[in-house]
């Protein structure tokens, strides 16, 4: 009884919390009706946004992250993510410091340097591995190949995370040496949910901090689809969606499988905050 009362506060809470946010949101232009729709899915546990919280991902990707694998279960707790910057706010971090092994790929030499240092720990447990090479979608899949014996033995991971500002539609689309059970994001919030936009490859693209990057999450839904996988949500920022391959969903996820109905938007006010800064690694 203590449980459901203690589970039932928090619901309560958690709705009031975002009906106070997503007022502030009709100041900023959005449509009232992405606020409303997001609010429902919190009626209905299904929906991935009730399960968000921040340990060291970049907003609430942690919480959805581990909800989706409590759903599917994982095969052998491995990742790659590329993207990363220094490590510390990633969607791997967290796994990490839960016993995962992976592979970081970072085209910043500065930030990879940061990385050997931070994680000097897992590093040399061989539980991490870092490269410095700057994506394309010519180079990927040889890159994952050479470290396939590191990785795994059939060419199942359990999760790819994809954030780099301009191709990730393309380099998903390269991939073909592994086959994830999960895979994370992001995309350009700023189309809504029924319109299809990819940015044009470049393979020496570099974000220049505006709205040339990604594609939209319609056309990452469609992607997903020719490569087997089915769109499961987004996070509530709006910012990284969440797919799961078909033969692992099963009756686990919602059944509108859309854009439409799994969209956010872009909510920039909305930052995850958990406790004091992360500036080193503290696991074990």
């Amino acid at each position: 009884m203590k449980k459901f009362l203690l589970k039932l506060i928090d619901l309560f809470a958690k709705r009031f919390w975002y009906n106070y946010m997503f007022e502030s949101e009709r100041h900023f232009g959005m449509n009232h009706n992405y606020n409303t729709q997001t609010l429902k899915r919190f009626d209905n546990p299904i929906y991935l946004e009730n399960f968000g919280f921040k340990v060291f991902s970049q907003n609430d990707e942690d919480g959805i992250i581990e909800e989706i694998f409590k759903r599917i279960n994982t095969s052998n707790k491995s990742f790659i993510e590329f993207g990363v910057q220094n490590g510390l706010e990633s969607n791997a971090h967290f796994l990490i410091h839960k016993g995962w092994r992976g592979l970081w790929i970072e085209g910043d030499k500065k930030m990879s340097r940061s990385i050997e240092q931070i994680f000097n720990k897992p590093i040399k447990e061989n539980r991490l591995r870092v490269i410095n090479k700057f994506i394309t979608r010519e180079n990927i899949d040889s890159i994952i190949k050479d470290q396939m014996q590191f990785l795994c033995e059939n060419g199942e991971i359990d999760l790819l995370s994809i954030d780099i500002d301009g191709n990730d539609y393309h380099v998903w689309n390269a991939i073909k040496c592994i086959s994830p059970r999960v895979v994370v994001i992001e995309y350009n919030a700023k189309f809504p949910p029924n319109f299809e936009w990819v940015m044009e490859y470049n393979s020496k693209h570099i974000w220049k901090y505006n709205d040339k990057h990604g594609a939209s999450l319609k056309s990452l839904e469609n992607l997903g689809k020719i490569l087997n996988y089915q769109l499961v949500g987004t996070n509530i920022c709006g910012t990284n969606a969440f797919f799961v391959r078909n033969d692992l969903v099963q009756n686990h996820f919602c059944t509108i499988a859309t854009s439409e109905n799994l969209y956010n938007p872009w909510r920039t006010m909305k930052l995850f905050q958990n406790g004091h800064p992360c500036n080193e690694y503290i696991g074990k």
